[in-house]
């Protein structure tokens, strides 16, 4: 079986934890960040598996980047 590394943002909300594949835009929760990203997983995989070449092809951004953005802000 072969692996793929993508990209998790995880972000706490309301109590929760929140994560998301930007890559693939599918995203998760739970109750710790470990949590989030064993859930996050498993959506990733089981897109993969069910979605077709046409579907993963249209969502996949490719490469994706974290960086601070600076605005004006008042």
């Amino acid at each position: 079986m072969a692996t793929k590394t993508f990209t998790a943002w995880v972000h706490k909300e309301d109590g929760g934890w929140v994560a998301l594949c930007p890559e693939l835009d599918v995203a998760s929760q739970g109750q710790t960040i470990e949590e989030a990203k064993a859930n996050l997983r498993e959506a990733v995989e089981l897109f993969l598996e069910c979605a077709d070449e046409t579907e993963i092809s249209q969502r996949l951004h490719g490469e994706t980047y974290m960086s601070p953005l600076e605005v004006n802000v008042g």
